[in-house]
């Protein structure tokens, strides 16, 4: 038997943990967006070497699921920093493993986005840029960025949805966002209202995700027009 009583309290009961969803997500994508800038550079510059560790980097990101890739990073840096620097970091938050491990995914696929975007815009703009006397520089921030920001802009809206479900995962590792406190709600019912819990934490990201891809959509409209 569904409980409508229960689903809307659980709704309210979730609603507060956002601002730890949004923290995660906010931190990631602007570490990722970073990272894969890094990346992207990297698969378009005319270094061989940094060409190949870029796109093997890209590719392996490809080929781990998220939630490994979370297990990996939460268990192995520990690990690896104790290894190589002699220093205890079990005691760390878990928010932090979610937005190392994420970053890292995600910094992939922006990566391949931001790539996909300059590679869109026609290679005689920039030459006709430089021809003028403006430098790479120059040129790349008012000429090849503006165009292909509009190209990116529904892939990086997908990006961000995208962000925002795989953070989900960080309650694995006992990260409390929404999806940690409906897993908390959950078992303080000793396993009831599944049903109930489940449907109130799908309405909330089915809002996000819906928000996301009206706000990039009106962006991209605006930026187009003329």
């Amino acid at each position: 038997m569904f409980y409508i009583d229960i689903f809307f309290k659980h709704v309210w009961n979730i609603l507060p943990y956002l601002k730890t969803t949004f923290l995660v997500a906010a931190i990631t994508f602007l570490v990722s967006v970073l990272l894969g800038g890094l990346i992207a550079s990297g698969m378009l510059g005319k270094n061989k070497p940094g060409q190949m560790l870029a796109k093997a980097y890209v590719n392996l990101m490809r080929c781990v699921p998220p939630i490994v890739l979370l297990f990996i990073v939460y268990y192995g840096a520990p690990y690896l920093v104790s290894s190589l620097f002699h220093k205890d970091i079990n005691g760390l938050d878990a928010i932090y493993f979610a937005i190392i491990s994420l970053s890292l995914l995600h910094g992939a696929s922006f990566a391949e986005m931001m790539r996909g975007a300059y590679l869109a815009v026609g290679k005689g703009q920039e030459e006709a840029a430089l021809s003028i006397g403006l430098t790479k520089w120059q040129a790349f921030y008012r000429i090849i960025f503006p165009q292909a920001f509009v190209v990116a802009l529904p892939i990086l809206g997908n990006s961000i949805i995208g962000l925002l479900k795989d953070g989900a995962l960080a309650y694995s590792i006992g990260v409390v966002d929404i999806t940690g406190r409906a897993q908390y709600l959950i078992s303080m019912n000793l396993g009831g209202y599944v049903l109930e819990t489940y449907l109130a934490l799908a309405l909330i990201y089915w809002i996000l995700s819906s928000i996301t891809q009206k706000a990039f959509g009106a962006l991209e409209r605006r930026l187009q027009k003329g």
